[in-house]
This record gives C-alpha cells, structure tokens and sequence, in this order.
C-alpha cells in the first residue's frame, strides 16, 4: 500500500513538475539556472512539495519491503501520470485506456508470479566500485547521445535519469534499512554520500528532460519503465533478492513484462496524437476569438477603443484665432460688405 501511495503522489508530482518546466525560458542541460526559475513558479513549489511526500512514502515503503517489489509498482505513477493529462486536456479515448490497462495488468501480473523475497542489507564499497563505474558510463553515453538532436535528447536525458532514479533507489535501501548503528552509522558509511550525488543528479536530468520534451507521456514511460529494472537487477545482483525461478514462473515472468512493455508502448505512441488534437482544438478557439475581436474565445469580446480628439496644429490655431479677429471687426464671412477700401465705408457711412 505504501508502494502505490507513493506512486500516486509521484504521478500528480510529475504532471505538476512538466508543466511548470514549460514556464520557464530553456537552458543548456545540467544548467542549475533552470531551478532558480523554477523556484519562482508555485506549481513547481508545489510539485517539488508532493515529490518529497512521495520520496517519504517510498521510504518507508523500503524500509519494510524488498526493493524488487517496491520499485516496480512505482510503474504505477505512469498510470496515474497519463490519466491526469488526459482528463487535463479532456481527451481520453479507448486506446490510452487500453495501454493503461494493460500497463497494470502486466505488473500486476509479474509482482504476483515473481513474489520477490528479502535479502541482505548491506554491501561493502570495494564490492559497488563496479556499480559506480557502470553508472558514470551510462550517464556519460546518454549525455552524449542527447548531443545528436532535439527528437532524441529528452528520450537520452530520461534514460540517463531512470538509471540514476534505479540506483538512488538502491542507496536508498541500504540507509534505511536497520543496521542497529543509529546515526552515526549511516554517517560513517558510503551510501548516504553516494546518494548525495546520483540523487541531485537524476533530479536535475528530470528536469531537462521534462522541459527538452513537448510530450509527458514519453519521457515519464521511460523514466519509470528503466527505475524499477534498474533496481531489480541490482537488488538480484548486489542483495541477494530473488524472485519465481522455475521455468512456468520465468515464462509468466517474461509474458507480463511484455504485456507491461506494450501497455507503456501505446500509451507513450498515443499521448502525442492526444496533445496534437487538444493544441490544433485550442488554436481553432483562438482563431475563433480573434474573429470576434477576443484573444481569448472564453471572454467576451472588447468594445471597439474610442478615437482620442486630435489637438489642432499650429496652423489650425492660426485659422481659429483669424477668424475671431474678423468677427470682432465686422469683416467675418457673415458680414455683408457693400465695397473695398475706405471709399466704400465711407459711402456706406452715407
């Protein structure tokens, strides 16, 4: 239970966290300046908000259960992820539902024919050298693919911030679980500070991924399908976690991980068409409120600006005062004048 209250809070988290990445101007990959924008944003506040709820349920979720069975089902945050997009945008439709179902459905599936077991708790540094160097490769080839073009570089900074999400959750583990040292024990040992460093790092890859992307669908499907393999195999590799082995288990094993795969194949294939449709809807209504004087065609539209009353120039001033002088003199347009010249005042003096 803990594991899917975590998978939900995260879903809603990372809804929050793609569209307050929208916000903000883009800038080069693994810039920290992007959190500094971000810090000015609220939904971002919030998100990070529901992500450290989320952190702590899963935490917990840790601490008591086998991390091969925790971290799958936080697959489940892709589900509830698409699902608040689409009511967002008002579009769902059969085949997103299907790929969501059969998303769980294969989980669901390999969880209950896997049934990971418990294994040790801890693991000297010497032994993990491996693991470290592995990773470093890993981050570093996805970096450099992300270099080859803008279709591919939120797929390889989201893959590069699976492997590192797959492993923070493998330090994870090793902190929380009770070792009877208290406090100094998790100081004197290298995983928290190990932690300290592919934690920040996935987060940071999280968000370039996010904001490099248009799409959620993508990048979180890739996200959340890479975390939990990742964690499983070094939970089998590193502490001893085992899972069904007989060859029907391993097949059931293998026909759910395909069914997950597929579910995360059409719903990652089917988003992008959902948010083209919703963005050509949302321009059509705003050529429509253009059309009748309106920006925005849920607002009435504006009373047409009254002209100001134009100043007359100096040249018009001149005309006004011109035409007082003669009034006052008798000489203006509405006088009538019998002559030119003193001879015709004078003979009309007569």
């Amino acid at each position: 239970m803990l594991g899917l209250a975590a998978a939900l809070v995260l879903g809603l988290a990372e809804v929050a966290d793609q569209r307050s990445t929208k916000r903000v101007r883009q800038e080069r990959v693994l810039s920290p300046t992007i959190v500094v924008d971000l810090m000015r944003q609220p939904l971002w506040l919030a998100s990070i908000a529901g992500t450290v709820f989320g952190f702590a349920l899963q935490v917990l979720a840790l601490r008591y259960g086998p991390l091969a069975l925790v971290e799958p089902l936080l697959v489940c945050d892709l589900i509830f992820a698409v699902l608040l997009s689409g009511l967002l945008l008002h579009r769902l439709d059969p085949k997103l539902i299907g790929g969501v179902l059969a998303t769980a459905a294969g989980l669901a599936g390999f969880l209950a024919i896997a049934r990971p077991t418990n294994g040790h708790s801890s693991v000297g540094f010497l032994v993990v050298l491996p693991l470290g160097a592995g990773l470093a490769a890993a981050v570093g080839g996805c970096l450099l693919l992300s270099r080859r073009g803008n279709n591919v570089r939120p797929l390889a900074l989201a893959l590069a911030c699976g492997i590192c999400y797959g492993t923070a959750a493998f330090l994870i583990k090793l902190v929380v679980s009770p070792t009877g040292a208290g406090l100094a024990g998790v100081l004197t040992d290298w995983p928290i500070y190990a932690l300290a460093i592919v934690g920040p790092l996935g987060f940071l890859l999280n968000l370039n991924a996010f904001q490099q992307s248009a799409l959620i669908a993508p990048v979180i499907s890739i996200i959340t399908v890479c975390d939990p393999l990742i964690s499983v195999a070094l939970a089998y590799l590193w502490l001893d976690e085992r899972v069904s082995s007989t060859p029907a288990s391993i097949a059931g094993e293998v026909i759910a991980l395909i069914v997950m795969t597929a579910g995360v194949i059409v719903v990652a294939h089917r988003a992008p068409h959902l948010a083209a449709a919703a963005k050509a809807k949302q321009s059509t209504a705003r050529g429509l409120g253009w059309r009748h004087g309106s920006a925005d065609p849920d607002r009435p539209a504006a009373a047409a600006p009254v002209a100001p009353r134009r100043r007359p120039g100096r040249a018009g001033v001149l005309r006004r005062h011109r035409s007082c002088a003669l009034a006052d003199s008798g000489d203006g347009p509405g006088t009538r004048r019998s002559g030119h010249g003193p001879r015709a005042g004078a003979m009309d003096r007569r």
